[in-house]
């Protein structure tokens, strides 16, 4: 498939009219919606908007490549919009956007489409290819320049790694865009220092140019730009950088140079006995643990809600003994309560040992979780069983390094599996499983038993925690401890995590609308896509607010959220949707009014903090 059968000459506007970075956004979607190519204009935006929150997809060199993979796009397409005095679209270097390029993927789109939708990302690398698509005066002037560079690309061979050169693995979140450029980006800047070099790209489509064992054993060294978690375990005792991949766009030469020199460390898997090494794996634990709980929450969020609605038609309408029994709760109940989260904590184990060992690490992990699951050990013993098999594999493959190379290949299928499982249980059983029941028990007697004023404390706590770095560690980690309390059946500290994740990016929101003078016209423009954030509980919609005025913004976030979770504490809520903001309200035990109450006020004193420590802003 051609990239022109994607662009085409109704979705080009060479005369873009807006100048601010969500103005052009409606422009381009409208230019979409106008050549008939979404069902949903308003989900496709947001799905846009989503993207952007994770990172500017402004790549610099005057380029923007908005995009979205979302069921709100009836067919694929491209549209391209060209402005000539430039949109402060945030880009990475700074400058104004002229060339965007907005890529619209349906959900179901196939392979095909996929590939051609990457492929226009990486002829933006090429100077000269954007200087045609500057100077072009008409419409079919682009074309002809996209269908030439196609045809000069699509000439070109395979790439093939010869012995001794630098090999690289390119992976972004949504793998349209981001991973292409990075990817053209090394290889452009290999050939020009006159390095060879061979890229695998880890994109929608699946692995292209997959590196073979082969060549990463002939490598000078490996060159990681990723976002995602890729496959690491094969480059072991390589010279490794790891890198995110928007460092790939914007320093491939220090990359490739370093690359040469060997300039890195030699991966291990389990880091090492350097002091440096010692900070990787600490950053290394953390990643493990959202590996897992990352990979958990479709199960959580899917089951909560389920269960949540089974309430609608009474607290123990599931239950056939009961008067109030209705059968459609039951069956909410049973797939909810009984399939959805009973699985939550063996797929939280066996990701968890899986980011640690790699595939051997997943059958083990696993078995430990539906132990834990099962023996009642809960949310605390899946953690437990994670690392152990995760950190057990690893064992396992140093006891059978010495092994002949003939028996290499039972490795994975037979001694990991067997051993794993085997120790892993017994571990579980006889060890860890008891102790933790009686460690459950007495967290959620404490729990029970906490008088009107601790709990109001353990909102406050939990509130704040959720603004304080906003998406990051100490938010995972009470969003984490929320999940394990209604796992261990008490709603109460979850109504206060998600009350405290709201409050950031609503409390910015009302800033920005009642003291303008406060915010730059950027700024109020980003407040308005907060008021969306924090109704759906997307913390992270603060954190541009808060990199560029910490000071200020970062007390006010957190003393909003800690009153918000408190006051859900004093208001007696449970919530038993682990996710979804202002969209699950209406399913909380308790008053659902008052938990709104208890949001507005924490949004309410952010903003009026906002309002008074900010200073005028200068445009």
């Amino acid at each position: 498939m051609k990239i022109t059968d994607l662009l085409t000459r109704e979705t080009i506007e060479l005369n873009l009219h807006e100048t601010q970075k969500e103005a052009v956004i409606d422009e381009l979607i409208r230019k979409l919606d106008s050549a008939g190519k979404l069902v949903d204009t308003k989900k496709f935006k947001e799905a846009i908007l989503a993207r952007e929150a994770q990172s500017t997809t402004g790549i610099g060199e005057g380029i923007a490549i908005p995009h979205a993979k979302t069921s709100a796009v009836r067919t694929p397409a491209i549209v391209f919009g060209r402005s000539k005095a430039g949109v402060n679209y945030e880009a990475l270097d700074g400058q104004p956007s002229h060339l965007f390029f907005m890529i619209a993927a349906s959900e179901g789109a196939n392979n095909e489409h996929l590939q051609t939708l990457s492929r226009l990302s990486t002829f933006l690398m090429d100077v000269n290819f954007r200087t045609k698509l500057e100077k072009a005066t008409t419409v079919d002037e682009v074309l002809e320049a996209i269908n030439q560079k196609e045809a000069e690309v699509l000439e070109e061979e395979k790439p093939v790694a010869k012995k001794g050169s630098i090999l690289a693995v390119t992976a972004c979140p949504t793998g349209i865009a981001h991973t292409f450029m990075a990817a053209d980006a090394l290889k452009g800047k290999a050939k020009e220092l006159g390095f060879t070099i061979k890229v695998e790209t880890n994109g929608s489509a699946g692995v292209e140019n997959e590196l073979t064992d082969a060549e990463i054993q002939d490598a000078v060294a490996i060159i990681v730009a990723a976002d995602t978690a890729v496959e690491m375990d094969r480059f072991h005792g390589k010279h490794v950088i790891q890198v995110p991949v928007a460092q790939a766009i914007k320093t491939p030469k220090e990359l490739i140079e370093k690359a040469s020199k060997q300039d890195a460390p030699v991966y291990k898997g389990t880091g090492g006995s350097k002091k440096a090494d010692a900070k990787n794996e600490r950053g290394g634990f953390y990643k493990h643990i959202m590996n897992g709980v990352s990979n958990m929450l479709p199960f959580v969020v899917g089951g909560g809600i389920l269960i949540a609605l089974s309430f609608i038609f009474g607290i123990e309408a599931f239950d056939p003994d009961h008067e109030s029994y209705h059968p459609i709760a039951e069956a909410l109940m049973t797939i909810g309560g009984g399939n959805a989260f009973g699985l939550m904590i063996p797929v939280l184990a066996g990701f968890i040992a899986m980011s640690i060992a790699n595939r051997p690490g997943f059958a083990p992990g696993m078995v430990g979780g539906l132990m834990a699951a099962s023996g009642g050990a809960g949310f605390l013993g899946g953690l437990i069983a994670g690392f152990l098999a995760g950190y057990l594999v690893l064992g396992l493959r140093k006891v059978f390094s010495g092994l002949p190379k003939s028996l290499e290949g039972i490795k994975p299928v037979l001694l990991y599996p067997v051993f794993g499982i085997l120790i892993t249980g017994l571990v579980m059983l006889y060890i860890v499983i008891e102790p933790v029941v009686a460690l459950n028990t007495a967290l959620e007697n404490w729990l029970g038993n906490m008088g009107t004023g601790n709990l109001v404390l353990l909102g406050l706590i939990l509130g704040g925690m959720m603004a304080i770095d906003m998406g990051g560690p100490i938010n995972k980690a009470a969003f984490t401890f929320g999940i394990a309390m209604i796992d261990a059946g008490n709603l109460a500290p979850h109504a206060a995590v998600m009350a405290g994740g709201m409050v950031p990016p609503l409390g910015i929101a009302l800033a920005t609308t009642f003291f303008k003078k406060k915010f730059t016209k950027a700024e109020k423009d980003a407040g308005k896509t907060n008021y969306v954030m924090g109704m759906s509980f997307i913390t992270e919609g603060a954190i541009p607010f808060a990199a560029a005025d910490p000071g200020r913004v970062i007390p006010s976030v957190i003393v909003g959220s800690a009153i918000a979770g408190a006051l859900t504490m004093m208001f007696g809520i449970g919530l038993p949707a682990p996710h979804g903001g202002f969209f699950v309200i209406p399913l909380v035990n308790g008053n659902p009014l008052m938990y709104l109450v208890a949001i507005l006020v924490g949004a309410a004193v952010t903003a009026v903090m906002l309002g008074f420590l900010k200073k005028d802003a200068k445009e």
